[in-house]
C-alpha cells in the first residue's frame, strides 16, 4: 500500500506527485488493470509471447545501435 507523509511546509501538490510516482513505481495500477478482466488462459500466452518478442526486439535493435 503506497503512502505519503505530508512533511511541514510541504505544498500538497508535491505531496501528490511524490504519491503519484510512488504508486507507480510499485505497479498498484497495472496490477488493478491486470486484474479487473478475465483472460482465457490461451489469450494470456499469446499476450505474453507477444511481449516477449517486443522485448526481445527493441533488446535487439539497442545493440545494433550500440555497435556504431
Amino acid at each position: 500500500m503506497a503512502f505519503v507523509v505530508v512533511e511541514e511546509g510541504e505544498s500538497l501538490e508535491s505531496a501528490l506527485r511524490r504519491f503519484k510516482r510512488k504508486v507507480q513505481q510499485e505497479a498498484i495500477i497495472k496490477e488493478i488493470k491486470k486484474h479487473s478482466v478475465y483472460l482465457k488462459p490461451g489469450e494470456r500466452r499469446r499476450l505474453k509471447e507477444a511481449q516477449a518478442r517486443k522485448r526481445m526486439r527493441r533488446r535487439l535493435k539497442r545493440e545494433r545501435d550500440s555497435e556504431y
